[in-house]
């Protein structure tokens, strides 16, 4: 009887045949990484995706920039706690005023489930903004550009990287403002949440 209440009267507890409820997370942290397990879960998410999926980099895809870039995350969160690191970006200052992005990458798990890549994105911008960006660039894979579009970033060159065809991008920094707060970052809602 108490069984049936839970799972109702077509008894689908026990169904095989209905398939389970997944979890969806409904918000998303995007933020500076501050803590040694997210610095970790995102170096694992660049290895899958830029070693495994996309076959780039054979075993792992860190380079020197590594040691001088400012590693940012986008976790997902379950009653407002962090769970997960689902999607990674780089930012790094390689002349003074002058900013690059790289290394973005979004678990193919969560690429379809609201505003990641670009929230990971607005945050590069703005907080490379805010500690003095006067030009941000990214050499971005061909495939990404109508994403990087939407974004307000132009096209300054097309070019071939690491056997891929890219573009090189800059971010039009008006529809950047600065953003002083990278560590807390902001909060995105996942489409199925909204």
């Amino acid at each position: 009887m108490f069984g049936e209440a839970i799972a109702g009267a077509s008894g689908e507890l026990d169904d095989p045949d209905v398939a389970p409820a997944v979890y969806t997370p409904t918000e998303y942290r995007i933020k500076w990484t501050t803590l040694q397990w997210e610095a970790d879960e995102a170096y694992k998410l660049r290895r899958a995706v830029f070693c495994i999926e996309q076959g780039i980099f054979v075993g792992d895809d860190r380079d020197e920039i590594d040691e001088r870039a400012q590693q940012l995350v986008a976790v997902s969160c379950l009653a407002g706690m962090p769970e997960q690191v689902v999607g990674t970006v780089r930012i790094h200052e390689e002349a003074p005023g002058v900013w690059f992005g790289s290394r973005l990458a979004v678990h193919a798990a969560f690429r379809r489930h609201g505003k990641i890549g670009a929230t990971l994105i607005r945050l590069a911008v703005t907080s490379a903004h805010a500690l003095g960006c006067q030009t941000f660039l990214a050499h971005v894979q061909s495939q990404n550009v109508p994403l990087f579009r939407r974004l307000h970033w132009d096209v300054l060159a097309e070019e071939r990287m690491l056997g891929r065809p890219h573009h090189l991008m800059q971010a039009q920094l008006q529809h950047y403002p600065p953003c002083t707060t990278p560590r807390s970052g902001f909060v995105t809602q996942s489409r199925s949440g909204s």
